[in-house]
């Protein structure tokens, strides 16, 4: 089953404890530095749209892809209702295509741990070089090896509510560098019945960690110029402990092209 169906209809609502608004104020401050205030912004794996609005909302025009069109169907429903005229397309990130250039491109949630090989990784970089403006910007975050070897490992999680359950089974293959996510979701037949039927559906995800290194290779192979890496929410380097990073890179051969 393509990743992201079933759970679309639970995302947000096992979701309600991720610091979006921390991110997005991080993410603008990281964009002021480089004096990018407004302009067209894309977000890769935009999900169902919790950056992208909160963006729009900062006077960015946004752009949001994702492979899901589950996802993105709620994304396009919840734009609506807060009256946001956002672009949402359906489209792998490992192919993607837009009509222009961009001032910046920002990934978060851990979505480029979705791109589990080094081959289409370089891949995306070499996409989004192409399609941002002179010296514009890409912020990604990454889940570091830390977290998926100690944090997640072979642990499980479960939650179980009224709208719906789900059952989250992690492993960890450390040569590989991979957490494989099995999921097991009960969703209501009817949420306006009274009657307690569930249908049970099932996902498989992968996501690979990588070094710092080894994304310092890639964005260089995709001739990009690295900027910084930092822990979570700050500007502070990271430690052997972080679970999450955050990665700065710009635009190369463009701005050369026009000397900026």
């Amino acid at each position: 089953m393509q990743p992201y169906t079933g759970f679309a209809t639970l995302y947000d609502l096992f979701m309600d404890n991720v610091p979006y608004d921390d991110w997005t104020d991080y993410v603008v401050h990281l964009l002021k530095q480089f004096q990018i205030e407004q302009g067209l912004v894309l977000e890769l794996g935009c999900g169902t749209g919790s950056v992208t609005r909160r963006l729009a909302e900062r006077n960015f025009d946004m752009i949001g892809i994702d492979s899901s069109e589950e996802m993105l169907s709620i994304a396009r429903e919840k734009s609506m209702e807060d009256g946001q005229n956002i672009l949402y397309l359906c489209q792998d990130m490992r192919e993607f295509e837009l009509y222009g250039t961009v001032a910046a491109v920002v990934s978060v949630c851990d979505s480029m741990n979705y791109i589990v090989t080094e081959e289409d990784l370089l891949q995306v970089f070499r996409l989004v070089n192409n399609y941002l403006d002179p010296g514009g910007i890409f912020i990604f975050d990454l889940d570091t090896q830390y977290a998926y070897e100690e944090i997640l490992g072979d642990s499980t999680i479960a939650e179980n509510r009224e709208e719906g359950s789900f059952i989250w089974e992690n492993t960890y293959y450390e040569e590989d560098k991979m957490n494989e996510i099995n999921l097991t979701l009960f969703i209501p037949r009817d949420a306006s019945s009274e009657t307690s039927l569930y249908e049970k559906q099932e996902e498989t995800h992968y996501r690979r960690a990588y070094s710092i290194d080894t994304i310092k290779s890639l964005v260089e192979e995709a001739e990009m110029d690295w900027v910084a890496v930092y822990d979570t929410l700050t500007e502070e380097e990271p430690t052997l402990e972080s679970e999450r990073v955050y990665i700065i890179v710009r635009e190369r051969l463009k701005k050369e092209r026009y000397n900026l």
